[in-house]
């Protein structure tokens, strides 16, 4: 499996690097007649709904609707995470952030020096690599090590170059302050139905597609000039969105608001026999931000290294079409979450590991914007629906959508018995794929730090001997609220591994006042060695009636600080103006 392959440390100093030595003149005469100049566009936050050319007849993109004319349009293109940090380390490394410990929204946490971001591969192959805006690549480096100077204008005459250009025209925080004239009018914007119908979530939606048509107009001058400079026949583009959004359960969320992207690439007649079908095509094949790296390496001839986990869909050689995409969420600024999703063509299979915390955990950038608050008064008055209350409660351990027939994903299929071969398929993926990463994300973050120091993230869960599948059977067991696994739970509470007793804690807080059997287990532990754990015991305690206030944590690092804020604020312990944590 790939994962083993990861763990060859050789790889670079001896394989590619020789292979690299060997052939870097016949490598040189092809980039001369064959290698193609290649430009992506990065939009942030907007899903593919706001395109016309995916079949909105409210939004405004004829640039992006003419460059889907000419090119090809994926339909199947999902962000692995549902926000820019984590998505674009994804990008960056073709490995998924959640199997090297980069997950966690906005984190520096050193990576394993095996893994090369793409540009170093361009750059060895004569690529002059430039991106002179947004990075943000969520791991410990300098952003900008990785890129040549500039832009492309300051390549060599014939160098050929890969060149980023990233619009933030789309970002969320383009709604935060109202614009007072609109060019979208807000009684014309079709409400998905789990948003309830007030002044400000339509105003904000108005707003958000005029944002999304001024992005649209920075893509056709961007295409223009290349006209002009006479590059583009030359060049190979790519447009896509670093994630889902913007609205309130969008970006952030598994749903395909906040993973499904638009993604159009537009080969010159050049270059058409790299093109994987003719221009002005559609296709339906699944893609995930993690095989944009191996797919620019074989789309320019590169050889892509093993370590990779994503499977190529451009160039020679490029593998079979996926089955299914996976995503995951963590934490997402000051709030601690855990889900894991798998999407083939139709349906979506989500996994929540934290099911006791509710979907509208309050984070300060999201309330920003005013359809957020708008939506939670609605709620917290009384004027929502089934539908629209749902965002504001605890959530199933486990959902699924037929997303042909269910597009917003608000009908949960999990406990329909005309699916359930659909969700055991979709459920045992999700299990195979964690356990084949070895998923760093069952550890707390905390101790995710502490137990890391001096190694990495992935070398610490790559140990012999480090119980990674018996941490992710404990936390499974735990999300599924069952009390009938409480007498296993107790027992584990005892385990050797922290990771498995903060997972038998969690199971506690998870199944409230059923827990009440492991109070004597629970109290037992209130001394336990590892922060996270006396933080999830002590709230499994409060839940039951057995103390008061959770334990305190002066010693402990930021992040398990950080979970002892989650815990007394899901307790009604501490209010979400009271958060220290930006």
């Amino acid at each position: 499996m790939k994962c083993d392959a990861i763990k060859r440390r050789d790889f670079l100093s001896h394989s590619l690097l020789g292979v690299v030595g060997l052939v870097a003149p016949s490598m040189f005469r092809f980039r001369k007649r064959e290698m193609p100049n290649i430009l992506w566009i990065t939009s942030e936050d907007n899903s593919s709904t706001f395109l016309g050319c995916y079949g909105n007849a409210f939004a405004t993109t004829p640039n992006l609707d003419k460059m889907a004319s000419e090119g090809i349009l994926y339909e199947n293109a999902f962000a692995n995470a549902p926000v820019c940090a984590p998505a674009r380390f994804t990008i960056l490394t073709g490995m998924y952030a959640c199997a090297l410990g980069t997950h966690h929204m906005r984190s520096r946490y050193p990576i394993s020096d095996f893994v090369k971001p793409y540009p170093h591969y361009l750059r060895q192959a004569g690529y002059y690599c430039t991106n002179p805006g947004k990075t943000d690549y969520n791991f410990q480096t300098d952003d900008k090590s990785h890129w040549d100077e500039g832009d492309y204008t300051h390549r060599k005459k014939g160098q050929p170059f890969f060149h980023v250009v990233n619009l933030n025209v789309s970002h969320e925080s383009k709604i935060h302050n109202r614009n007072s004239e609109l060019r979208h009018d807000p009684q014309k914007v079709i409400l998905p139905p789990y948003h309830p119908d007030t002044p400000e979530i339509r105003a904000d939606w108005a707003q958000y597609y005029d944002q999304v048509e001024k992005m649209d107009s920075q893509v056709g001058e961007i295409l223009e000039k290349l006209e002009r400079e006479g590059l583009a026949q030359d060049t190979i583009v790519f447009y896509f969105a670093d994630n889902g959004g913007v609205l309130c359960r969008s970006k952030r969320m598994l749903y395909d608001t906040g993973t499904h992207v638009p993604m159009i690439i537009r080969f010159p007649k050049k270059y058409q026999h790299l093109a994987p079908s003719k221009p002005a095509t559609r296709t339906d094949r699944l893609v995930s931000f993690v095989d944009l790296a191996p797919s620019l390496l074989r789309l320019v001839g590169v050889d892509v290294p093993d370590y990779m986990q994503g499977e190529a869909f451009l160039g020679e050689g490029s593998a079979q079409p996926r089955k299914y995409v996976y995503l995951f969420r963590n934490r997402m600024d000051e709030r601690y979450d855990m889900m894991r999703a798998v999407r083939d063509e139709r349906y979506k299979y989500i996994r929540n590991y934290m099911p006791h915390r509710i979907y509208g955990q309050h984070l300060n950038y999201l309330w920003k914007a005013a359809n957020t608050r708008s939506w939670e008064q609605e709620y917290k008055s009384g004027r929502c629906n089934r539908t629209q209350s749902l965002f504001w409660q605890e959530k199933p351990s486990e959902e699924l959508y037929d997303t042909r027939v269910d597009p917003h994903e608000v009908n949960n299929l999990a406990g329909d018995p005309d699916h359930a071969d659909i969700l055991k398929r979709m459920r045992e993926e999700t299990m195979r794929w964690v356990r084949e990463m070895r998923d760093p994300g069952f550890l707390p973050e905390g101790e995710m730090i502490d137990r890391s120091e001096g190694t990495t993230i992935y070398d610490l869960i790559h140990q012999d001997g480090f119980p990674a599948d018996r941490i992710i059977e404990t936390a499974e067991m735990a999300s599924m609220r069952d009390a009938r696994n409480l007498p296993e739970i107790i027992r584990r509470l005892d385990d050797e591994e922290s990771a498995v007793r903060f997972w038998a804690a969690t199971g506690c807080v998870a199944l409230g006042k059923a827990a009440e059997p492991a109070s004597d287990a629970l109290m037992s532990r209130l001394e336990d060695p590892c922060g996270d754990v006396r933080i999830a015991v002590s709230e499994a305690l409060c839940i039951l009636g057995k103390t008061e206030q959770l334990v305190t944590l002066e010693n402990g690092n930021e992040m398990t600080r950080l979970h002892a804020e989650n815990a007394a604020y899901a307790l009604g312990l501490r209010s979400a103006q009271q958060e220290t944590r930006q």
